[in-house]
């Protein structure tokens, strides 16, 4: 096959363009799956949500991990941890390991790998086996989420992509939404062993699925002679970078950030990692990642965007139950019910965005979404106070997810509009990559900004905590007359102070959350902006003509 272009297009007038004919392209532009898309779309589906919820369906666990296994909670949290850095050193070579074995055979291979390994999490004698087997998980899960969205691309014609992805935007939303509700249903009512015995079953029905319904279209061919000439450099600067970047954000607010030795050296292997990673990829003939790919203006600009839009889909998702535990008394079961609602809602609304993507261009809707974002976002820096209901808070959720069926699907069908067909397996994991990079950084952002915000709001509170202020001496004498009858008047005075104090903080914690839902309004103005850079691609338009030759 005639080598693929890696710069975008030349402009039309130009003089020096070269144009090598591909033989096969009337045979590839014609070919379809030979069984319906739709049953294509909800195998994979079915893989990819089983992986997309193992990200978040054990955070709730770790207390009864850490109890059963003889371990510290602080030494559980590396269950998430050591999932998280695998899954995503793994995320970005799935193009890469398509070409190798063939794209089927590596889907395969990833669901039969996390099925074993989710048995064996679920088995695990102690905490080391467990961290273990939760490597392996992540590395097997990591080729499933890009996977899963090339093989939509391909088995879509491209006026009908985006409602494919409506599907798979389902999964990478609602997943981790219900994982913290399903994980702390399934461990006060059975065992926490449950929360990965469950993917047994779903593991076996989708290797049934894929391998008797998925098949790799023309321009997909492996190559095993790529093993022996594998960019072992390049894995390993990816390795090196994205395990000193989940364990620094992972770890972070733990260990007090940068003032942390153990925090300052996995950012130092982060930085050091990516810069060898770019330097090296880029000169590559044969890359693990195609970074060349980055040439291309509106796929360099859909990845910005994507990364984004996965920072704030999970720094939301964790914002406001996290809320909900800490400041209204909610236990992880009623905080996950609330964002019940937010998934239904989803349901509704992903389709209708899909059709959207076939009557709309892109740019449109990610812009109408963006925009849509500011404005939920302030308000929910409005309704978020220690009076919530469990009401409004289900109908803020709501209100959450309605812009982002139009970001995702029109930000994820923009990025294959002009690319080769053949680098759609790159695409996609590129895309899926920055979508999880883009929400670990969030979610590790947004929390220390709560923190940052609630002890700046803290400290100005407590201005008005003197003895001269006429409002706090009444306030204090109010709670000491009312403690004084039940606990005595020796106890009173204590008590009404740390009851005021209490007070406080909840206050101060509360407009931490508000700052950060402004922050994030703040945010989505540039988000608008960086929209209007797309180009705007016909409605349903795939790849151009241009970009294959």
């Amino acid at each position: 096959m005639p080598e693929l272009q890696t710069e975008p297009p030349a402009p039309s007038g130009s003089t020096s363009e070269t144009t090598m004919v591909n033989p096969n392209a009337g045979t590839m532009a014609q070919w379809k799956p030979r069984v319906n898309p739709w049953l294509i779309a909800a195998t994979v589906a079915l893989a990819a949500f089983m992986e997309v919820l193992d990200t978040s369906i054990a955070n709730v666990a770790l207390p009864h991990i850490a109890g059963s296994l003889g371990a510290s909670t602080d030494q559980s949290t590396w269950v998430l941890t050591s999932y998280l850095v695998s899954n995503a050193i793994v995320l970005p070579l799935g193009g890469w390991a398509s070409s190798l074995m063939g794209r089927r055979n590596f889907f395969v291979f990833c669901i039969t790998i996390f099925t074993i390994a989710s048995f064996l999490c679920g088995a695990a004698p102690s905490l080391p086996m467990l961290l273990i087997f939760r490597v392996i998980q992540g590395a097997g899960g990591g080729g499933m989420q890009p996977m899963a969205q090339a093989i939509m691309a391909d088995s879509f014609e491209p006026h009908k992509r985006g409602q494919a992805f409506a599907l798979y935007g389902l999964v990478a939303v609602l997943a981790p939404s219900i994982g913290p509700t399903l994980g702390g249903w399934i461990t006060d009512n059975y065992t926490w062993r449950w929360i990965f015995f469950i993917n047994i079953p779903v593991g076996i029905l989708a290797f049934f699925l894929v391998t008797r319904l998925v098949e790799d279209p023309p321009w997909i061919k492996a190559d095993p002679s790529k093993l022996k000439n594998m960019d072992y450099m390049g894995l390993a600067f990816l390795t090196i970078a994205m395990g000193g970047m989940q364990v620094m954000l992972d770890k972070g607010e733990e260990n007090d950030w940068f003032a942390s030795g153990f925090i300052r050296f996995f950012a130092v292997l982060f930085i050091g990692g990516i810069i060898g990673l770019v330097v090296w990829e880029w000169r590559q003939k044969n890359p693990l990642i195609n970074l060349k790919l980055f040439r291309f203006k509106n796929f360099a600009i859909c990845c910005f965007l994507m990364m984004l839009v996965g920072g704030v889909l999970n720094a939301n998702t964790v914002l406001q139950p996290q809320f909900m535990q800490q400041l209204l008394g909610y236990n992880a079961t009623t905080a996950g019910l609330a964002l019940t609602a937010g998934g239904i809602a989803l349901v509704v609304v992903m389709p209708m965005a899909g059709f959207a993507t076939g009557k709309i261009s892109a740019r449109t809707l990610a812009v109408a979404g963006f925009i849509m974002f500011i404005v939920t976002f302030r308000y929910a820096a409005y309704v978020t106070n220690l009076q919530m209901s469990f009401a409004q808070a289900s109908w803020l959720r709501v209100v959450q997810m309605l812009p982002l069926p139009f970001c995702f699907i029109s930000i994820t069908n923009a990025a294959y509009v002009g690319m080769p067909k053949e680098e759609s397996n790159q695409v996609a994991g590129l895309i899926n990559f920055v979508r999880n990079l883009g929400g670990s950084i969030m979610i590790a952002i947004t929390n220390a900004q709560v923190t940052s915000r609630s002890l700046w709001h803290q400290q100005h509170l407590q201005a008005a905590m003197q003895s001269g202020s006429n409002g706090f001496a009444e306030h204090s004498q109010a709670l000491t007359g009312f403690f004084s009858g039940t606990f005595g008047s020796a106890n009173s005075a204590g008590m009404a102070l740390a009851s005021i104090y209490n007070q406080l903080n909840q206050q101060a914690q509360m407009q931490g959350y508000q700052d950060v839902y402004m922050e994030l309004s703040w945010l989505s103005f540039f988000l608008v902006f960086m929209a209007f850079m797309l180009n705007a691609n016909r409605p349903g338009q795939g790849p151009g003509a241009s970009a294959m030759h």
